[in-house]
C-alpha cells in the first residue's frame, strides 16, 4: 500500500470512529430530552425507571430506517405487524410495577426487546415470552449484542405463561387480551404485581395485585395495544 493510500485509510478511519461517537453523543443528548422534557413532565417520577429510560438504546432496537424517530415520544413500527411501544407507556407501566431491585419479572411479549431491556436494568431476572418467532430472535440477538445477561428469552404462547419459572414478583404483558389470563394471575406471587391492556377496540390498563387475601384488580388509564394472540383468542 502507498503511503498516500495508508493516510487515506487512516484519515477514513478516523472519520467513521468520530461519526460513531458523535452519533452516540446524539443520541443520549436525545434520551436525556425524552426523559426530561416528556417522561418526568408526564407524571414519570421512580428513579430508577427514570434512569432505566436513560439508558436503554431505544434506537438500536427499531429499524435503521426509523432511528431518527426513536426518541420521540410515540410507538413506531418493527414488522410483523406489530410495534415498539411509546416510550412514556413502557416508563408508565414499569412504575406501576414498583420494582425496587432483586425482582423476578416475567414479560409476555418481548416484541422489540425495549420493555425487556428497561425492566432489566432495574430487576434482577426477566422471563420474557414472543409467540411471533422472528421478533424474539431478533431481540434475543439485540439484547445479547446489547450486553444484557439477566434476560431469557421464550418463544412460545404466553397466555401460558412460564410455569416452570414461577412464581413471579411481577407481570407485564405488552399486547391486549379480552380480560385477564387467569394462568398469569396463578403464576404471580403473594406481594405481585401484573399490569395489562385488557379490551378489543377499547383498551384499559388493569393492574393487578395479589395479597395474602386473594387478588385484586384497579383500572388505570385507556390505552391502545396490539391484539394478544394463542390461547386467550380461544376463550
Amino acid at each position: 500500500m502507498s503511503t498516500a493510500c495508508l493516510w487515506k485509510s487512516v484519515l477514513l478511519g478516523s472519520i467513521l470512529l468520530l461519526s460513531s461517537a458523535w452519533c452516540e453523543t446524539d443520541h443520549a443528548e436525545k434520551r436525556k430530552e425524552l426523559v426530561n422534557e416528556k417522561l418526568k413532565k408526564a407524571g414519570i417520577k421512580n428513579p430508577l425507571v427514570l434512569a432505566a429510560m436513560l439508558k436503554v438504546p431505544r434506537h438500536e432496537l427499531v429499524p435503521k430506517n426509523l432511528r431518527q424517530f426513536a426518541y420521540i415520544d410515540r410507538p413506531l413500527p418493527i414488522g410483523e405487524e406489530q410495534t415498539i411501544s411509546q416510550p412514556y407507556i413502557v416508563a408508565y407501566m414499569t412504575e406501576q410495577l414498583k420494582l425496587k431491585g432483586g425482582e423476578r419479572v416475567l414479560e409476555i411479549g418481548t416484541g422489540s426487546g425495549y420493555q425487556a431491556a428497561v425492566l432489566a436494568e432495574i430487576a434482577k431476572e426477566v422471563y420474557t415470552i414472543e409467540i411471533v418467532k422472528p421478533l424474539g430472535e431478533r431481540a434475543e440477538r439485540d439484547l445479547t449484542r446489547l450486553g444484557y445477561k439477566n434476560i431469557q428469552f421464550r418463544i412460545g404462547d404466553g397466555y401460558q405463561g412460564w410455569p416452570m419459572k414461577a412464581p413471579f414478583d411481577a407481570i407485564i404483558i405488552t399486547a391486549a387480551p379480552d380480560h385477564i389470563p387467569q394462568p398469569l394471575v396463578d403464576q404471580l406471587a403473594v406481594g405481585g404485581r401484573m399490569i395489562l391492556p385488557v379490551g378489543d377496540q377499547w383498551q384499559e390498563l388493569i393492574l393487578v395485585t395479589r395479597d395474602e387475601n386473594g387478588v385484586k384488580t384497579r383500572k388505570l388509564i385507556g390505552v391502545r395495544f396490539v391484539p394478544m394472540t394463542g390461547e386467550a383468542e380461544k376463550k
